[in-house]
């Protein structure tokens, strides 16, 4: 690929429209101080100074997506509460469509509290029920995915799945039919509980961890060989056009019938790893929805997932950052 071929790309990628499938989630957080411990209890007590709510989960996919210059439809479940009222004012700030969003009585917003004080992360709380979405919920959902699908202008399709209860096999199967049916490629960020319930998908994207806990074996990173032959056997048995296996340091793995590739992770200043795996599935479906090889595809999701590592918090990737970075390569 030369430097005008990469250029090209990635203003293609303006013109990409990318339905986002999953769990939704409301990122809290709490700033503060801590000076002294509670009479209570042998707890500290924070004096917070600074409240923040951002889009978390999928919604983190989204505002990839939307760096990247494409245009990012959620489609998820929220409940009807002050959380989800919370998520669907940050998305309207946003500028993010809110048609595929459904809201419902029986669970809560999915929601993270993070309380931080001199940049130690001191407590988590969680607000979610992860039991499966009711029958009638999902073909809601359903209904909305449809909808995007039909009108034609969906360039590819990410299954965004935190095991949280939205995506279901029965779910997954009519996704992808429908999208198959309308030549739509479908991307992949997979949790344990639904890993071996996506076939005859495009992109397949698990960590290490993941591939691991879904075929229930035993991986490192460093016996290559071995590495290889299990994604090769998944692969195959799922129907799975290209897998996407990402290795932290040690980089990325592509597989697919023309190329078979380790793509070496870059030396960097790693300041926080968080929303690293939300930026290589952001990438590579882009590059899947613009028809690009798995090996550029590779390339350019590990090198966005890097440049992330590099910054403090959960924060999207910088599209002209990632194009200087990238030409420096060819």
């Amino acid at each position: 690929m030369t430097i005008a071929e990469l250029t090209k790309v990635f203003a293609s990628f303006n013109k990409v429209n990318v339905l986002i499938v999953g769990d939704l989630m409301l990122d809290s957080y709490y700033w503060g101080d801590v000076s002294r411990i509670s009479p209570e209890a042998p707890v500290p007590i924070v004096s917070v100074s600074k409240k923040d709510n951002r889009l978390g989960g999928a919604g983190n996919v989204a505002k990839n997506i939307q760096a990247m210059g494409a245009t990012p439809f959620l489609c998820g479940i929220i409940g009807k509460d002050d959380n989800g009222d919370k998520l669907l004012n940050i998305m309207k700030a946003n500028k993010l469509p809110v048609q595929g969003i459904v809201r419902v009585d029986d669970r809560p917003t999915t929601t993270k509290t993070r309380i931080i004080s001199s940049n130690h992360h001191i407590v988590r709380i969680d607000e979610e029920i992860d039991e499966a979405i009711s029958t009638a919920d999902s073909h809601k959902l359903f209904t909305q995915i449809e909808k995007f699908i039909l009108a034609g202008k969906v360039g590819v399709i990410i299954f965004e799945d935190y095991d949280k209860g939205v995506i279901s096999p029965a779910l997954i199967d009519k996704i992808t039919a429908l999208a198959k049916k309308h030549k739509v490629p479908t991307v992949v960020d997979p949790k344990k509980k639904n890993f071996l319930a996506y076939r005859h998908v495009t992109l397949f994207k698990p960590n290490l961890k993941e591939l691991k806990e879904g075929l229930g074996v035993d991986l490192n990173a460093k016996d290559m060989d071995t590495l290889r032959r299990e994604v090769e056997v998944l692969r195959k048995k799922q129907e799975i056009d290209i897998a996407l296996i990402t290795l932290s340091e040690y980089g990325v793995y592509v597989n697919s019938d023309k190329e078979k590739k380790l793509i070496p992770a870059h030396i960097r200043n790693i300041s926080d790893v968080s929303g690293a795996g939300d930026t290589v599935v952001s990438l590579a479906a882009l590059c899947c929805a613009v028809g690009l090889s798995p090996e550029n595809m590779a390339f350019l999701s590990n090198l966005a997932g890097g440049q992330v590592c590099e910054k403090s918090g959960v924060v999207p990737v910088n599209k002209e950052q990632l194009l200087e970075e990238a030409k420096q390569y060819l």
